[in-house]
């Protein structure tokens, strides 16, 4: 899931800055119709809680922990940067442990195509 944006924007980007930049790369058609919500755990340093709502093409991205998550991510903060800036292949990731999903995987491989590469 490659955030897609300027070199200028990536440099030192924090997980943070990450999760606002993220409506920016959403590609609301190919959400259309979809109804999930995305919750991140992101451990380690800069790292914290925030989800990503989708209903019908919308997307709502908040700091926190949302009360029924359809998938759960799990990752180092470290991890997410390298993997937002394509410099983790999330199939690698998943297969290595270095990201863990609870919930619908079928919702995970899909982000690839909801966020810009």
């Amino acid at each position: 899931m490659k955030i897609n944006l300027g070199e200028e924007e990536r440099k030192k980007m924090t997980v943070q800055e990450i999760f606002d930049a993220m409506p920016k790369s959403f590609q609301k058609e190919a959400a259309k119709g979809l109804s999930a919500v995305y919750q991140f755990d992101i451990t380690g340093d800069g790292g914290g809680k925030w989800y990503a709502a989708i209903t019908n093409g919308d997307l709502a991205v908040a700091k926190g922990e949302h009360a029924s998550p359809s998938i759960t991510i799990t990752m180092a903060a470290q991890d997410y940067i390298n993997l937002t800036e394509g410099k983790l292949n999330p199939q690698m990731a998943f297969m290595t442990g270095k990201i863990k999903i609870k919930g619908d995987l079928g919702l995970g491989m899909k982000m690839q195509q909801i966020f810009k590469q």
